[in-house]
């Protein structure tokens, strides 16, 4: 049984995401996970965007030669729309987010009217397992920082695959275990878990079988983690308060998510999870 329920990590989001966007460091761009700052990350709007810039450079080589193609693009887990704008602003799309969320489905729908693109890209209330949309209706699918939460991995990547069409893919940005936990890392994953109400904090080998099992292939995996920095004066600021308090039970309080980012920080840097962007292309025809 999951250890967190749908209504537990819409309830998370619900009260967090105003606290993610106003003091978290991708607030500005409308991000609500991590910046990757790989070598041709110039500025924090490319950092923050690093997914989404390789969908574009795929998106590039696989375009027709006419240029009146507009893919259709899937975002599980889209928080208020950051990705499918940033797409959107880059080249002509048609974009749909599902997020549990109401609060971060009326913050992207009004950011997409604000914008002008309520006529191309929507964020919809709603499950990742259950999205509201026909059959190999998505050239690409994208998921940053969103299946870890999902109680079903499986069900995940099924709904993945029937939504792509055939040489569709799938772009996986999240958090992985990185094999056997020693007995050390265990609180430290515990408290990751708890803190940000995460369901599957899977093995890579794991996740590439279950992708597989519903008709993925793996066309590309890339660790992000060397990439990312830790270790902030913030990060250190929060890891003194956590040691400090860390025998109450910080994970039921508001400050769950700093618990919780805190533990990440440990696990990242003692090589106990992995920052990972896997890409997997549908099969069929």
């Amino acid at each position: 049984m999951p250890a967190f329920s749908a209504d537990d990590i819409r309830d998370y989001y619900d009260r967090q995401t105003g606290g993610f966007l106003s003091l978290g460091e991708g607030g500005a761009v409308d991000a609500i996970h991590r910046a990757v700052w790989a070598p041709d990350a110039q500025t924090a709007d490319e950092a923050f965007h690093f997914t989404e810039r390789r969908l574009l450079e795929w998106l590039a080589a696989r375009a027709p030669a006419q240029h009146d193609w507009w893919p259709h693009i899937v975002d599980l887990g889209c928080g208020v729309g950051g990705s499918l704008r940033y797409l959107a602003r880059h080249r002509p799309i048609e974009g749909k987010g599902v997020t549990l969320s109401p609060v971060q489905a009326a913050i992207g729908t009004a950011r997409c009217e604000e914008d002008g693109l309520a006529d191309t890209v929507r964020c919809l209330c709603g499950d990742f397992n259950d999205v509201p949309l026909p059959d190999q209706s998505a050239d690409a699918v994208i998921a940053i920082e969103a299946f870890v939460h999902g109680p079903t991995p499986a069900r995940f990547f099924a709904e993945a695959a029937r939504l792509l069409t055939p040489g569709g893919r799938l772009f996986l940005c999240d958090d992985f275990r990185s094999g056997e936990a020693p007995a050390a890392a265990r609180r430290s994953l515990a408290r990751f878990e708890r803190g940000w109400h995460l369901n599957a904090l899977l093995p890579p080998e794991a996740v590439t079988a279950l992708a597989g099992n519903a008709g993925l292939h793996l066309v590309g995996r890339r660790s992000l983690t060397g990439w990312l920095r830790l270790g902030r004066p913030r990060d250190r600021l929060i890891a003194a308060g956590v040691a400090l308090f860390g025998w109450l039970p910080l994970e039921r309080t508001p400050v769950a998510h700093l618990v919780g980012g805190a533990a990440l920080q440990r696990c990242l840097t003692r090589g106990w999870v992995t920052y990972e962007l896997f890409e997997f292309s549908r099969i069929g025809r």
